[in-house]
């Protein structure tokens, strides 16, 4: 198959723009920005009273989940206490209901006060609106610095395995049978400079996607920063009190991609695949289909370092084209405080749209594709995203229908890294507001605590999750904190809208179908989708089930599925609302 190639032009200008900025030294987030005037959105919307019709419920508690997630701080204010937590969605014993995964860091070595270790914990669903805590009796029973995880069934044998990052060895636990068990060295995939004497990586984002498509899932692994305990370096704010740092006074760390050798072992093939990269801070990770090649692609936020996009060769290499593409600096030329990550269709004409996470004083970027092109330009301002994600500190950012009229919402998860910051910049608090951003065809309406009470309560919040807990068509949401509880939202949005559930049953080793593309038509409208892992901040989302809102129309007039490996085309002709839909690769 001819693989489509971006313009060569725009290759030859981005790159002699790239030569302009790269001898710039990188920079710490600031505490103000300067933006265009395109990139700016001052205008009043007189729609935010009116969308009403989207909202949630804080069930966290009457659900069963009672987990605290533990930084470990001690007064030194270390950098990774920041970052965490994730976790997300899952059904770890194929029962047809998602359970959740919750990750936790720990406490640091001599200064324990905690008689119990902290842990990761496995919340099963009971089906009744309750979960059960089943860590134990499941293996999940170790303590390690935890940030986040990815979710995918990587040795073919029919159930969900568990990729967990940390500082220092990363982890990565079989299921057998609902039962989890640590294999990380005898499957070579700890996260780290595998040359000798190399230090414990710090690892973040995660990712289970095929880039051969030969059916077995590889791994691609983010890495943060080169900290350690005895490397820590002192950063203030207010030039009195030690703060907590920011990634641009610490080395990078190369990221990590692991070939899947039959489910047996994996392959290091970082350095071979072309995505060796010593410069990159990397937070968070999508994978999509940019060019319409069939072969995923992988696009990654860099903290204070520009951002990636890995182009897929199809040959098992990869095309760094990011500075050419448009997505690795904004407007200015500067590179932003990258955080999580998300990539969607957000107004259902086939152009993808990429949405990063940024420091407070740096709005969200929404990196939108120009014309089935290899080009994106930062259209957050025209979508008037800009004024109401300026303030905060995002973290975890999710596309999801949450009404099912066929057009995505945008969730983000926010809160400051520094507690003290309101001291030294008055309009910025350290616990801040999550926030909805509904999508009215492409102009995005913040509709603040008309979405719930969760909604006007602070938080430090990270990661964004999406799954239907409850089987009822639509769905639910999960968010992650930093040193508190996570909230599980249960979406009692009252549209009234209808939708179709989607499970698609790979053929082996590739069970799960990850990387198969789905496209709806609904009264002449196209929503199109990926089953992929990664995306947000730290945490998954459920790939088992694809919902698909239809609004007031009664079914899907033409679904068309182009299944990973084979790259053959599947069409399925009126499907009516309201049903789970299983289908089988053929």
């Amino acid at each position: 198959m001819e693989k489509n190639t971006f313009l060569p032009v725009s290759i030859i200008i981005f790159l002699v723009f790239a030569l302009s900025v790269s001898c710039k030294k990188k920079e710490a987030p600031q505490e103000s920005q300067s933006f265009t005037e395109e990139s700016h959105d001052f205008t009043s919307d007189a729609k935010t009273s009116r969308i009403e019709h989207i909202r949630f419920t804080d069930i966290t508690s009457d659900a069963g989940i009672d987990f605290q997630h533990i930084t470990g701080a001690f007064g030194q204010k270390w950098m990774p206490e920041t970052i965490g937590s994730g976790g997300g969605f899952l059904d770890f014993d194929n029962d047809g209901l998602v359970d959740i995964f919750l990750v936790n860091s720990a406490e640091w070595a001599g200064h324990e006060v905690s008689t119990k270790k902290p842990g990761a914990a496995l919340y099963k669903n009971k089906g009744n609106g309750r979960f059960e805590d089943v860590s134990a009796k499941s293996g999940i029973t170790f303590s390690i610095y935890g940030m986040g995880a990815s979710f995918a069934d990587f040795d073919a044998d029919g159930d969900q395995d568990i990729y967990m990052t940390a500082v220092g060895d990363n982890m990565l636990l079989r299921n057998d049978d609902g039962v989890f068990t640590d294999i990380t060295a005898q499957m070579k995939v700890k996260g780290n400079d595998p040359k000798a004497g190399s230090l414990p990586a710090w690892s973040s984002g995660s990712a289970w996607v095929d880039i051969d498509r030969d059916g077995w899932l590889d791994l691609f692994v983010n890495n943060y920063v080169r900290w350690t305990p005895d490397r820590d370096i002192y950063t203030t704010r207010d030039g009195q009190t030690k703060s907590y740092a920011t990634p641009d006074v610490y080395e990078g760390e190369s990221n990590r991609l692991y070939r899947n050798i039959q489910g047996r072992t994996f392959e290091d093939i970082t350095e071979v695949a072309g995505v060796y990269n010593a410069e990159g801070k990397s937070l968070g990770i999508a994978v999509a289909d940019f060019n319409n090649d069939l072969w995923p692609d992988i696009v990654i936020s860099n903290d204070t370092q520009p951002n990636f996009l890995y182009i897929n060769n199809g040959d098992g290499t990869f095309a760094s084209t990011a500075v050419a593409s448009g997505i690795a600096f904004d407007e200015s030329g500067r590179a932003r405080a990258g955080m999580g990550i998300d990539v969607a269709d957000v107004v259902n004409d086939g152009n993808m749209a990429i949405v990063i996470g940024n420091f407070s004083q740096e709005p969200l970027s929404l990196y939108t594709q120009m014309d089935n092109t290899g080009l994106f330009q930062d259209r957050a301002g025209a979508a008037r995203l800009t004024k109401p994600s300026l303030l905060q500190l995002t973290f975890g950012v999710l596309f999801v229908d949450l009404d099912l009229d066929g057009f995505l919402e945008l969730i983000t998860a926010n809160g400051h890294i520094e507690p003290e910051i309101n001291a030294v910049q008055k309009n910025i608090t350290f616990a801040q507001k999550p926030q909805v951003f509904y999508n009215d065809h492409g102009k995005f309406i913040d509709i603040g605590e008309a979405a719930g009470a969760a909604f006007g309560a602070d938080i430090v919040g990270r990661g964004v999750a999406a799954a239907d807990i409850d089987m009822d068509g639509d769905l639910d949401v999960l968010i992650t904190t930093n040193g508190g509880k996570p909230l599980l939202l249960r979406n009692d949005s009252g549209a009234g809208n209808k939708s179709v559930t989607l499970v698609l049953k790979g053929l082996k080793p590739n069970n799960q179908a990850i990387g198969a593309k789905v496209t709806a038509w609904v009264g002449g409208i196209r929503q199109q989708r990926m089953v992929r892992t990664g995306s947000s901040f730290l945490t998954q989302s459920d790939i088992g089930r694809m919902v698909f809102g239809v609004g007031a129309n009664s079914q899907i007039d033409s679904l068309h599925i182009i299944w990973p490996t084979s790259g053959k085309t599947q069409k399925i002709e009126q499907i009516p609302t309201g049903q789970l839909m299983v289908i089988e690769e053929k």
